[in-house]
């Protein structure tokens, strides 16, 4: 005789995470969030769009790479959640669109139930941050394709964006400015060259690293800033004045910021208007990685830009400031000339 669980999956094991993940879920509700967790679909009010002229629905989808390997790594699983949900709602708010629901996916080769619910409580975590409701997800034991301690992770939201209130190429123009916001660390891009230089240098994880103060391990699982409330809110402050937002992700700030400049237009970084993050500086050096590769992997110290009206600039910063978060003016829109990129980079990264 041979049963479900002789294969290698254990439905007790997947109930007892369910249960265990519940409370995590539940502190991420929202008032338009119908039923409870654990049926065939998530259900959301969707009436309160009726005020809106017309409502234009935003999808993103995302996972967090390599960077599960860290994890796996050090035994953590209590963050990388986090990780999820920034790739996800910040792409979103980038045209404006505000998060409301989102579902995840979790591939494990064996189902162990506490890690599965220290999972889901860094998502939720993640969604309370981004006041974003997780109204569904997955877990999918699959023995033999997986190692029993390998997992993967994905996600998907869905947000809201009345079409006067869209942001994007469209109302970008000669003279704006790019308000940087600082990234947290590497985020969750890059990690395929991180491990490499782990590997490559033989770094212990959980050795101290008196360049950063604590731990590689523990700078690698910092987790991913979540910018979606600060831009939120800098949109109702800045009054139309606000044209864009790029979420620097996986392609470094150059290539994510030319994703919003129209043709005729290149935005201009000034490296020498912050520091490049010390971490990103050491495993740099110690992996030998040329500036330029560098700069299409990994953010860099920038992990999103606004970018405004000239005029505004200095409302943009005071806005961020009051909510915490240390914007700065790190370049300018110029007209392209020829062949030149959409956006780039110039000068020297300003000493620490």
């Amino acid at each position: 005789m041979s049963t479900y669980k002789d294969a290698g999956v254990d439905i007790d094991a997947g109930d007892r995470a369910v249960e265990l993940m519940k409370a995590s879920i539940a502190k991420t509700s929202r008032p338009e969030v119908m039923g409870s967790i654990g049926g065939f679909a998530g259900l959301f009010d969707a009436s309160a769009l009726k005020s809106m002229k017309k409502p234009l629905l935003a999808t993103s989808t995302d996972g967090v790479g390599t960077k599960t390997e860290i994890a796996r790594a050090m035994g953590k699983y209590d963050t990388i959640g986090e990780d999820l949900v920034a790739m996800v709602v910040d792409d979103l708010v980038v045209c404006g669109a505000e998060p409301l629901f989102m579902t995840d996916y979790i591939a494990v080769g064996k189902v162990f139930p506490e890690r599965i619910a220290e999972i889901v409580a860094g998502i939720a975590r993640g969604c309370q941050k981004a006041n974003t409701a997780l109204i569904g997800g997955e877990t999918a034991e699959h023995p033999g394709l997986l190692d029993e301690d390998e997992f993967d992770i994905a996600g998907a939201a869905t947000g809201v964006v009345d079409s006067d209130n869209q942001l994007g190429a469209h109302l970008i123009q000669d003279g704006d400015v790019l308000i940087a916001m600082p990234s947290s660390g590497f985020h969750a891009n890059g990690f395929s060259l991180v491990r490499h230089i782990i590997k490559s240098n033989n770094l212990n994880l959980q050795s101290h690293v008196s360049e950063y103060g604590k731990t590689s391990g523990e700078v690698f699982l910092t987790p991913t800033e979540i910018y979606a409330l600060d831009c939120l809110a800098l949109i109702k402050s800045m009054k139309g004045q606000l044209r864009a937002f790029s979420h620097i992700t996986g392609g470094g700030i150059a290539e994510n910021t030319a994703r919003v400049i129209p043709d005729h237009l290149c935005a201009t970084y000034e490296r020498s208007t912050w520091s490049l993050p010390i971490e990103m500086e050491f495993m740099a050096s110690m992996g030998g990685v040329p500036q330029i590769d560098m700069e299409r992997t990994w953010n860099c110290g920038i992990g999103m830009t606004a970018i405004v009206a000239p005029e505004a600039a200095d409302l943009a910063i005071a806005s961020l400031a009051a909510r915490g978060m240390k914007a700065w003016v790190a370049g300018r829109v110029t007209p392209r000339q020829g062949s030149d990129l959409r956006s780039t980079l110039e000068g020297t990264y300003r000493a620490r």
